[in-house]
């Protein structure tokens, strides 16, 4: 039995299209984009830095950070006895001390008179 089918599509033969789609199709396989390693978040990472964030900030939210975490210890500490209160006064003194090195950071960038 003969069964007619149908002369296939003729193929757009538009050599300017097909050059395009060709480049396209090569430039993604052998010339990809280079990611910007500041772009790329990592998979794990919940909290971020925003870019372009004066240092004078930073250092300010740091000094009020270590701030709160001194008060949440000191009071931590002062409801403990024996070894577990030295514990906890020794991580105060630390904070203490990264916020001292902090402000210092602070005075010598924007000095007051």
């Amino acid at each position: 039995m003969f069964k007619v089918t149908p002369n296939p599509p003729e193929p757009e033969t538009d050599p300017k299209k097909l050059q395009e789609a060709t480049d396209r199709a090569l430039d993604y396989y052998l010339n990809p984009k280079q990611t910007n390693p500041e772009d790329e978040q990592p998979s794990g990472q919940l909290f971020t830095v925003v870019n372009g964030v004066d240092t004078e900030s930073m250092l300010a939210n740091l000094s009020e950070t270590l701030a709160s975490a001194n008060t949440m210890i000191n009071n931590l500490a002062f409801d403990l006895d024996g070894s577990r209160r030295h514990f906890a006064l020794g991580i105060q003194q630390l904070i203490e001390l990264g916020g001292l090195l902090t402000n210092r950071m602070l005075d010598e960038l924007n000095p007051q008179p």
